[in-house]
């Protein structure tokens, strides 16, 4: 199947999807995107059934079921996205220490919704971003100044430099930063994206804590997309929820 009548096909199969027009069409530039690259470069094994669902995608988009679509473009990202970070040792006694969680997909929906907020001079940054999915794919869909990638795990970020290349995004669009998420501040960044990266207990608490005062002291207008959030109950009064599934919550500063 061709992209073009790939995308007829996806524009027959989803013209009564319940998204916003919009992310909608996102959503297909996204599916199209997936289906003409090859298959990703692998040098940690992240990636052992990548063809198998990529084929069951193509050939899911070629039958009649829009719910099938987007159940077998799902299993394609999440396996893309990977559910556990290798760590070394060290990594290890890290994340333990201060009640980090493993790496899990965040979903489609920000990265539909992203492009709403993302623009030509935007700063972008996950904090946890495991193999840098998400802010590759914000950095792909929605050209921007930059996108920061901050991951304790190395093998993660090998993994993540590699799907850089595989997207075909410039080396200076992406700054990745190895080490712990607690020692990293908010400032100067306008797109925040964060999926829980620790507890908020305990040294959780403390990173929380600090984030939220950080955020405070910064004057630029920010957007935060929040997974599984427990950043909202430390946030300033300066920020206010703008959307919220009970998955994702979208906060902005008034």
């Amino acid at each position: 199947m061709t992209e073009q009548s790939l995308r007829h096909r996806l524009d027959l199969l989803l013209s009564n999807d319940e998204i916003v027009m919009i992310e909608r069409r996102r959503l297909i530039d996204l599916m199209c995107l997936f289906a003409e690259l090859p298959c990703p470069p692998d040098p940690i094994g992240l990636f052992p059934r990548y063809k198998e669902l990529k084929s069951s995608f193509i050939k899911t988009a070629g039958g009649g079921d829009p719910e099938a679509v987007h159940q077998s473009f799902l299993e394609l990202y999440a396996h893309l996205h990977g559910y556990k970070a290798p760590y070394t040792p060290e990594e290890r006694k890290r994340v333990d220490e201060t009640g980090g969680y493993w790496c899990h997909a965040g979903g489609l929906s920000p990265i539909l919704k992203a492009g709403d907020h993302i623009g030509p001079v935007t700063i972008s940054a996950d904090f946890g971003a495991g193999n840098g999915l998400q802010g590759l794919l914000f950095q792909k869909l929605y050209p921007h100044k930059k996108t920061i990638q901050i991951e304790i795990s190395s093998k993660m970020i090998e993994a993540g430099r590699e799907l850089q290349r595989w997207l075909g995004i410039p080396a200076e669009k992406i700054e990745w930063l190895c080490g712990d998420v607690m020692d990293h501040s908010p400032a100067g960044i306008d797109f925040i994206y964060i999926y829980r990266p620790v507890k908020p207990d305990g040294p959780g608490q403390i990173f929380y804590e600090r984030f939220a005062a950080e955020l405070e002291r910064e004057p630029r207008p920010q957007v935060i997309f929040s997974i599984a959030d427990c950043l909202g109950d430390f946030l300033p009064a300066s920020f206010e929820v703008f959307y919220s599934d009970g998955q994702l919550t979208c906060f902005e500063r008034k």
